[in-house]
């Protein structure tokens, strides 16, 4: 592995006991805000929110909120309202005007049209008050750097970034990820990464220890040219011209040198697992030698033990000692379930001031890295103990685990949370979030939420995989109000949020339900419940690690936001600076990552991040702002975070199943936000609402859609006639629909190919995962089996076609019921159609009624159906198989509704004549 085993042994302790107790920036002052493709925000600031003044001195504050014009939000918020009243009408005249020719068919009709207005306006409501904010990096950098003399106050920001399976999700996307955190503009003493490996395989931690030592190399090389991306993958294949805007001489030697460096950086990590691999029989072939050797002069019980001993054929570490994670052929207590906790140091930041030497020459390619800072950010892997009997409670747990090991270690007040293949796209987004969370107003924010921005995805995005509605509507009106909703990856939290603690604009309203831990007088009290006083009680909530309580008060101090200082000076109570790391320290985070460590204690219940819903990170965020904390949402000008999955429409649905399966969770249990308490925003709860009902939606959506079908076969429709009050409504309905998305692309950014992809994936969302997911959801209430997903196939290498992924279709029961739809549908229109032409007296009206209803049906579903033949036409015939059945009973079913008059319409036997 070269040079990999050294960094291995850094500082490395592993637990061994079966169980233990415990485009670009802009350079100037004004940064963030909307981009230009994010709508309105990058101009008018709101003139209630100007700067303070203080001793007659202006105050520059490090955020601001930004005013959409008025004259774009009132007409949105009055057609939203309006539309509200026609929908209301529409559905009084529908009540009132029974088809009292088919009141089964009508009576389904309005119970679903019931649904869809209600289910539309809880949408609506909280979109009404969106806004933009505005981050100034520039006075962050000069309150906090450039006046201290070199020295840097900000708080430091430990990185959670979690990995499940190397096979599922590539080492190569991992090693990116790790190596951009580590890359950052942040400074290096302030910043650590951490990473969890749920599967406990030795490929990963020598993946890692790869990466830092490549890391040596590439955080100096983007800190000295300003690389951005700052994935090594994206960077050096990104299209445009890299030497642009490039003025340094070197540049152009040093990058030609990276990339090399990179390319047998790549070469390493494919050839690990196979050394690993070969290192392994090594020395398990020499063990097995030793054992025959003393098998001979031993009595027979030291023989049964060695005999055990040689079948047990370990995985071996670059050191020649034992792996202590998940062994290559499992063996007791080193499987993927039972294993011992692992935490290894990788990488440590070399002081505050290092002296700055020249890289040795490799290949003859000097590089020299005298005007940076050299220094990589520490880089820890984590295994959390995992042992039978024990629930580790999936992702959950994994970061909670990372929560005690981190305060233990580096215990940054902020925490940054990224899957595996969310590498970072702007290497300021840390200092942007932290304009928000140390800034003057920020107090009582507890976590940053950034949006999810998707590459590997074909450019007219069928499934809306980008999601940009949700992330540039639903989310800046969220904003306006108690703020958006945790999205699941790419989220800065505040620490002693996380823990559980009230924010403190609720010091004085709540004073009789909570009580002071000992502070001095000039700072804020944090806030502990009633039942929890003295430490004692703090063992109780958090665990028995004393060095983890006594984290605690030193993260809240330093998360503390900025007072203001006419003097000029940072404003910030000075930053305790980066405390050598011990074996103490190392220790102390094993103990805590170990399995049985949570036991009666609060973690995954009122501290940390919650357990028993696959949506952890929505109960998650709702638990904090039920407690009364706020959250901010932040587009900054260049994408903070890119995910690099391609997404397929298998992958697709199943992510839709598992949203929607949490959704359904969320609404059956005791998170609902019904039962929320006061310090929840009225909006906000209704938005909380939305997120557990919408599957739900489903079950109307499905009866909905076979409506036009037994429509044209029963010879009915949904209204006695098309009258003109009724095609009246119908337009002001589709029409005011329409222009409010117009409306919302001005303000949001999106496009009309966004938000019409998203219409269409309700529909094919709606007919296949959600209807599944509330199966599953009421089979768990009734039951309490758990529900497991796999993780999504992620890929890390190039194809050779551009987006191959996207055309692979892989046969899931999910598919079947939008093609049941789709298939009956389009027999229902051809029978329709041609039962209409050979009949004496014709019905045209109810049949175009329903024909245009079908079609409306099948435009939603078109994207579906056009990747289900795949690029090369190559579908499970399964699928069309049990389409067609399905499909041919229902219409033989809605035909024996009514025999009689069925077979009267029906009746093909003398009535025609051919020409």
């Amino acid at each position: 592995m070269g040079n990999a085993g050294s960094y291995v042994d850094l500082l490395g302790l592993m637990k061994e006991s079966a169980r233990s107790t415990m485009g670009d920036h802009d350079a100037g002052d004004y940064h963030g805000g909307a981009g230009a493709d994010d709508g309105y925000g990058s101009g008018d600031v709101d003139e209630d929110d100007g700067p303070e003044r203080v001793d007659g001195k202006a105050w520059r504050p490090l955020s601001r909120k930004v005013k959409i014009p008025d004259d774009i939000l009132n007409p949105y918020r009055l057609l939203v309202f309006g539309r509200i009243t026609v929908l209301v009408l529409f559905l009084v005249w529908r009540i009132s005007h029974v088809n009292t020719d088919a009141v089964w068919l009508w009576a389904a009709s309005v119970s679903c049209e019931i649904w869809f207005v209600l289910t539309w306006v809880l949408k609506q409501l909280p979109n009404l008050w969106p806004i933009n904010r505005v981050a100034y990096i520039g006075v962050l950098k000069e309150r906090f750097e450039e006046n201290l003399k070199g020295r840097s106050e900000l708080p430091g920001i430990d990185v959670f970034i979690s990995t499940v399976d190397p096979e599922q999700e590539p080492l190569l996307v991992t090693a990116n990820t790790v190596l951009s955190v580590l890359a950052a503009d942040y400074p290096a003493e302030k910043l650590a990464c951490y990473l969890s490996d749920d599967s406990a395989t030795l490929v990963t931690l020598e993946t890692m220890a790869e990466t830092a030592h490549f890391a040596k190399l590439w955080v100096p090389f983007c800190r000295k040219h300003s690389i951005e991306p700052r994935s090594p993958e994206r960077y050096f294949g990104l299209t445009r011209d890299p030497y642009k805007d490039q003025v340094r001489p070197d540049f152009i030697r040093d990058r030609r040198f990276l990339k090399r460096e990179y390319d047998k950086f790549k070469v390493r990590l494919n050839a690990l697992p196979d050394l690993i691999r070969r290192r392994s029989n090594v020395l398990n072939a020499r063990e097995e030698v030793e054992a025959m050797r003393q098998f001979h002069l031993a009595d027979d019980d030291i023989q049964i033990q060695l005999l055990r001993k040689k079948l047990s054929r370990a995985t071996w570490m670059s050191n020649a000692t034992h792996w202590a994670g998940a062994w290559l052929h499992p063996s007791q207590d080193h499987t993927k379930w039972d294993h011992a906790g692992i935490v290894q140091v990788l990488s440590l930041p070399q002081g505050c001031h290092p002296q700055c030497e020249s890289h040795e020459r490799r290949n003859g390619m000097p590089i020299d890295f005298k005007e940076v800072d050299p220094q990589v950010p520490m880089l820890v892997y984590v295994s959390c103990e995992k042992r039978r009997g024990y629930d580790n409670n999936k992702k959950a747990g994994a970061m909670n685990a990372l929560l005690r090991a981190s305060a233990v270690m580096s215990n940054g007040p902020f925490v940054l949370y990224l899957d595996c293949d969310q590498y970072v796209y702007n290497s300021q987004a840390l200092r942007e979030a932290m304009c928000f969370m140390i800034d003057h107003r920020g107090e009582n924010v507890a976590f940053i939420q950034f949006p999810l921005r998707t590459e590997g995805v074909n450019i007219c995005d069928r499934y809306s995989n980008r999601n940009r509605v949700f992330f540039n509507v639903n989310m800046r009106g969220l904003d306006g109000l108690q703020g958006p909703v945790y999205a699941g990856t790419n989220c800065m939290f505040r620490r002693i949020a996380l823990y559980g603690f009230d924010p403190p604009k609720f010091n004085i309203l709540y004073q009789h339900h909570t009580v002071k831990v000992s502070r001095p007088d000039d700072e804020k009290p944090l806030l502990v419940h009633s039942n929890l006083p003295g430490k004692s009680k703090w063992l109780k909530r958090f665990g028995n690690s004393h060095l983890f309580l006594d984290s605690i008060e030193d993260a809240e101090n330093q998360a503390k936001p900025l007072p203001y200082q006419p003097e000029g000076k940072s404003g910030h109570k000075p930053v305790v600076q980066c405390e050598a790391l011990t074996q103490e320290m190392v220790r102390e985070a094993i103990g805590v990552v170990s399995c049985g460590y949570e036991e009666k204690t609060k973690w995954g219940r009122g501290v940390g991040w919650v357990y028993g819903s696959l949506t952890e990170h929505i109960v998650t965020g709702y638990k904090m702002h039920n407690r009364g904390w706020s959250s901010i949402y932040c587009i900054p000008k260049r994408d903070a975070f890119r995910c690099t999955v391609p997404i397929n429409l298998t992958i697709t649905l199943h992510k839709a199943l598992w949203w929607a399966t949490g959704s359904v969770e969320i609404f059956l249990g005791p998170n609902n936000a019904i039962f929320a308490g006061p310090r929840l925003n009225f909006l906000q709860r209704i938005a909380y609402l939305n997120i557990g009902i919408y599957p739900f939606t489903s079950i109307f959506l499905i009866v909905y859609c076979f409506i036009p079908a037994i429509s044209i076969f029963t010879d009915q429709f949904i209204v006695k006639s098309l009258s003109v009050i009724f095609l009246a409504y119908l337009l002001g309905i589709s029409v005011s629909l329409s222009i409010l998305g117009a409306m919302e692309m001005r303000w949001s950014g999106i496009t009309l190919d966004d938000w019409w992809r998203n219409q269409q994936f309700w529909m094919i969302g709606g007919t296949s995962a959600h209807i599944i997911a509330i199966l599953r959801g009421i089979v768990k209430l009734i039951t309490g089996t758990d529900i497991s997903f796999a993780p999504a196939l992620k890929s890390g290498q190039n194809n050779e076609e551009e987006l191959a992924d996207l055309y692979v279709v892989k046969w899931t029961f999910l598919m079947v019921l939008p093609i049941t739809i789709m298939m009956t549908n389009v027999v229902a229109i051809t029978v329709g159609i041609t039962r209409e032409i050979f009949r004496e007296k014709h019905s045209w009206g109810k049949l175009i009624g329903g024909v245009c209803f079908s079609i409306w049906v099948l435009v939603h579903l078109f994207p579906f159906a056009k990747d289900l033949v795949g690029r090369r036409g190559k579908t499970p015939t399964i699928v069309f198989i049990w389409s067609g059945l399905i499909a041919i009973t229902i219409a033989l079913l809605t035909l024996s509704i009514n025999p009689s008059s069925a077979a009267a319409r029906l009746d093909f036997s003398g009535s025609f004549s051919f020409p």
